[in-house]
């Protein structure tokens, strides 16, 4: 009797492009420059391949910071409750200061979806307050845009599990590593010279926009008839962009996104999720809500209802929204037909909005403004930022000017 033969889990020349993409396209890591990379312990062997080519490229220090999801569930099963209300303050307030001192950040997401489905969801949630507060100081480094940084993404196996339940574990992990390499361009000869084409793109589409200023955009489709205020001298952005520190990157592998800041006043109407949100172990369909004044005054799911409106509760901007993003239905994720329970891919499937913090890039001299002139334009403040999807096939989306007079941007999902 002969045995089939293994199949191997992960493509070690993709897994090497990927790092090099991540190190060359989503940080351009320069000389000197030390890297604070995060990761699951599954991501052991793709840390290890973007250290190597971080080196190469001239970093200072890289060093690497791992979460394991066994410890975690050992948290909520066995710690007091008040631990609950506490996080690494002291931890943040270091990563922050390495930020401050031009530090990269590169973060490999892949942690389970559903790790925290069977816990208390009230643990969880008062674990989240907790965390967002305390990485405030570093977050906001990052949504100001103060450094390079960048997201990738590894096939971790309880990850892969959720994405294709029904196959054999070695090769949910196949399948979903070929998943991640195609919709980060890796599986193609020359990667990094297919970024800078999709770049290229995507400029034009932020250019387009740019030249515009629209004061609106409008969404109708089946549950949805959404006017999205834009915030006052916003600017579009989408694929590479320039840090505060002077350095190009992509922030995140893949995108598929151009994107602005609303403003947090001026939303108003109903609008229907066209994809599932997973949310820290639990998946929330089904969403409505309706907007009056910029706020969110009425919101129901179908399943994860009282998970969604503990985020709405989180804070005054938690009803409010930080960004809005114009996707294709015709992007690569989208046709995949997959739902990868992560936002970074899932939200490159469709056209979205977010809940919470704005990014104060998304103003004509980002850079230079403070929060108080941020807030004075509409930018929303919160300690979350949420994405979901709201764009489908059957989505139409119109440009509203000054005016009031309204240009076509998509129809049937797709660019006009």
């Amino acid at each position: 009797m002969t045995s089939s033969p293994q199949i191997p889990a992960v493509d070690p020349v993709k897994l090497d492009r990927l790092a090099e993409v991540a190190i060359k396209i989503g940080l351009q890591l320069q000389p000197g420059q030390d890297l604070l990379i995060t990761a699951p312990l599954a991501a052991v062997p793709l840390v290890r391949r973007i250290t190597e080519h971080a080196y190469k490229a001239g970093a200072g220090l890289v060093t690497s910071l791992y979460s394991d999801e066994e410890a975690t569930l050992m948290r909520y099963r066995n710690a007091p409750d008040e631990s609950f209300d506490r996080a690494t303050g002291w931890l943040f307030e270091g990563m922050a200061k390495a930020f401050s001192a031009n530090t990269a950040r590169l973060a490999v997401a892949g942690d389970n979806p559903m790790l925290l489905s069977s816990e208390d969801p009230e643990k969880v949630s008062r674990a989240n307050r907790a965390q967002s507060r305390a990485y405030q100081p570093a977050l906001e480094k990052i949504t100001n845009f103060e450094v390079n940084w960048n997201i990738v993404s590894y096939p971790n196996p309880s990850w892969a599990k959720q994405v294709f339940p029904d196959q054999d574990p070695e090769v949910a992990i196949t399948m979903l590593a070929d998943a991640i390499f195609a919709a980060s361009r890796v599986d193609l000869d020359d990667p990094v010279s297919a970024w800078r084409d999709h770049n290229a793109a995507l400029h034009k589409r932020t250019k387009w926009l740019n030249e515009h200023t629209f004061s609106a955009l409008h969404f109708k489709g089946p549950g949805t008839d959404l006017t999205v205020g834009l915030a006052d001298e916003h600017e579009w952005h989408g694929g590479a962009s320039v840090a505060k520190n002077g350095i190009t990157c992509n922030p995140n592998i893949p995108t598929e996104e151009v994107f602005t800041t609303p403003h947090a006043l001026r939303v108003d109407g109903h609008v229907s999720s066209t994809k599932p949100l997973s949310h820290q172990g639990t998946l929330i369909e089904n969403i409505q809500v309706r907007f009056e004044g910029g706020r969110i005054v009425e919101a129901k799911a179908t399943r994860g209802e009282e998970v969604f409106n503990k985020v709405l509760g989180t804070d005054e901007g938690a009803r409010r929204l930080g960004e809005v993003a114009l996707v294709p239905n015709s992007s690569p994720i989208s046709a995949s037909g997959l739902l990868f329970f992560n936002t970074l891919f899932d939200e490159n499937a469709a056209s979205h909005i977010a809940l919470g913090q704005c990014y104060s890039k998304c103003f004509i001299n980002g850079g230079e403004l403070t929060p108080d002139e941020v807030a004075a334009r509409g930018g929303n403040k919160s300690l979350i930022h949420i994405d979901w999807m709201i764009g489908s096939g059957e989505i139409d989306v119109d440009g509203i000017n000054k005016d009031g007079s309204a240009i076509p941007v998509m129809r049937k999902g797709e660019w006009v």
